[in-house]
Parts: C-alpha cells; sequence; structure tokens
C-alpha cells in the first residue's frame, strides 16, 4: 500500500512517546507491504481496527493507547492518513469526516 499523510504520524511522533516511537514505525513499514483488497484483507492482519463508511478504517495501536484513522483506496492501493492520536483525543473528533 502506498501511505499519504506519513507527516501526521512523524508530527505525533515529536512530542517524544517513547511507546508510540516503538510502534508506530512498525505499523508503517507493515501497511507499506500490506496489499488490501477489501475490509477482510485488514481485518485478518489486525484484529484491533474499527471499520467505518467512506471506506474509513480506525486502527487500534499500543493496546488501545493510540489511534489511527485513514481512508483505504483498495483499488488504488492507497492508505490516506486523516488522523493519528491517543485514544482519548480520538473520543473528541468525528472520524467519520476529519
Amino acid at each position: 500500500m502506498e501511505i499519504r499523510g506519513r507527516k501526521k504520524v512523524l508530527d505525533f511522533l515529536s512530542s517524544g512517546d517513547a511507546k508510540a516511537t516503538k510502534l508506530f514505525p512498525g505499523w508503517l513499514i507493515d501497511t507499506e507491504r500490506a496489499a488490501w483488497n477489501s475490509p477482510l484483507d485488514i481485518k485478518n492482519n489486525n484484529r484491533t481496527v474499527d471499520f467505518l463508511p467512506g471506506n474509513r478504517v480506525v486502527f487500534n495501536l499500543g493496546g488501545n493507547d493510540y489511534r489511527i484513522v485513514a481512508e483505504i483506496d483498495y483499488q488504488r492501493q492507497v492508505v490516506l492518513i486523516r488522523w493519528v492520536g491517543y485514544h482519548k483525543d480520538y473520543d473528541r473528533i468525528n472520524a467519520r469526516v476529519i
């Protein structure tokens, strides 16, 4: 998958959160190596994801400490990162439109 919006991840990591600094690079690598053609492909390798309308996916990382909201274009094999942050902050956004 091609990842767009990687800067959102890098900006989040610039806060210096040690746990996120260990987790997020692995997520980026795994996502780049993936070839998702449907939500089922994502779910098979990421059990802690939630699906929203509009091909939006919420990835729960670090025991649900962090969230990544992404829009997936399965045909073009593109992941567009829409939002990255802490779970507590996720509750303050509208992941369907962000």
